[in-house]
């Protein structure tokens, strides 16, 4: 992909590029001049490379004026001493100079040898090219790559069951601890939770909203209240994961009936990772908590989008409709005017 635009190096420059590899040249700036890539400059080492670096490269920086440098490092490979290749394209340099230089680039490495270019840095302010600013690109390229939405939440599942692992080994088996044991996998509930969910079951609340305080590791209670099932959408977050306990009171084939709904709403990914991981993870738990307190709950449903929360969509969760028996498949008729059908075949 060289000679893309055309320009190649001037022979003044290629000769002081072939001179300059033995370590007596700390830098060299190089313009494109007359559709010629052109010697602009050069500086001798002082010091170290990271002494020089500052020193030496931000006063060549043009704020409308792309170029590019080449700073040779302290290290050494199989071909000679290492350069950084610094491409320079300030955000108020003509559009034409900025892809010119752009689609160069390769060109110059060409030019130069890519084999002696240890890494390549890309700057449009000045803080981009800075030795820091050097250092952060460093770091940026040893860091893994990051990861996918689908691959954190992997990622925190796996850390969890290693936790809930640990735990589960750390406690002792028997009567005493079992709650320590639920511990590692779900949170426990607060007093004032306890107090909320005893009050749904003993009738004297039909509503009851709890939320995970994630720093202190406990489920807390948010509402308690007597509310109509048309009025549920208003009591559901759309910012935040919540569980809700619904005693839903319905009339099913002419009978009085009360069915207890658990609702665990997520509002997709308006939430956290570890909010959505923990709010899943403890969810199971939960469930076994409320049943051990004399709370069957009839129905467990999850939902992304509080609208769903009607009667109609309850009730069918709770009584799904029975598919209607399908009609037998009716053998057509034969063609017309053939006569009787005939049993036995004639005697001759």
């Amino acid at each position: 992909m060289s000679h893309q635009t055309g320009i190649t190096a001037n022979e003044e420059l290629r000769n002081f590029l072939a001179q300059s590899k033995d370590g007596s040249i700390r830098l060299i700036k190089i313009a494109i001049e007359n559709e010629q890539l052109s010697y602009a400059a050069s500086k001798e080492p002082k010091h170290s490379w990271e002494s020089d670096y500052d020193e030496m490269v931000l006063p060549l920086l043009d704020d409308k004026l792309p170029c590019y440098i080449l700073y040779r490092l302290d290290t050494k490979n199989s071909m000679g001493y290492e350069w950084l290749f610094i491409a320079w394209s300030p955000d108020f340099a003509p559009v034409r100079q900025k892809m010119l230089y752009a689609a160069t680039r390769a060109t110059m490495k060409s030019e130069f040898g890519g084999g002696q270019i240890k890494d390549e840095l890309f700057g449009t302010v000045q803080s981009d090219v800075t030795l820091r600013g050097y250092h952060k690109h460093v770091q940026a390229q040893l860091a893994p790559a990051p990861l996918t939405m689908a691959e954190e939440e992997l990622l925190y599942i796996k850390q969890n069951e290693r936790e809930a692992a640990m735990s589960m080994v750390n406690a002792h088996i028997n009567v005493d601890t079992k709650s320590q044991t639920m511990q590692g996998v779900g949170f426990p509930l607060t007093p004032d939770a306890e107090r909320a969910v005893l009050s749904f079951r003993d009738g004297a609340v039909n509503y009851v909203q709890l939320c995970l305080n994630l720093e202190k590791e406990l489920i807390e209670v948010a509402e308690t209240d007597n509310i109509r099932v048309s009025q549920l959408i208003s009591h559901v977050p759309t910012e935040s994961a919540r569980y809700h306990l619904f005693n839903f009171s319905h009339t099913h084939e002419g009978d009085s009936m009360e069915s207890v709904v658990f609702i665990y709403s997520m509002p997709g990914y308006k939430c956290s990772i570890k909010e959505r991981m923990l709010y899943s993870s403890c969810k199971s738990p939960l469930v076994s908590q409320l049943a051990s307190i004399g709370i069957q709950i009839e129905k467990k449903l999850e939902i992304d989008d509080p609208t769903e929360l009607n009667e109609e969509y309850i009730y069918d969760e709770i009584h799904p409709k029975k598919n209607a028996a399908r009609r037998a498949f009716d053998k057509p008729k034969g063609p017309a005017g053939r006569g009787p059908k005939r049993m036995t075949r004639p005697t001759e």
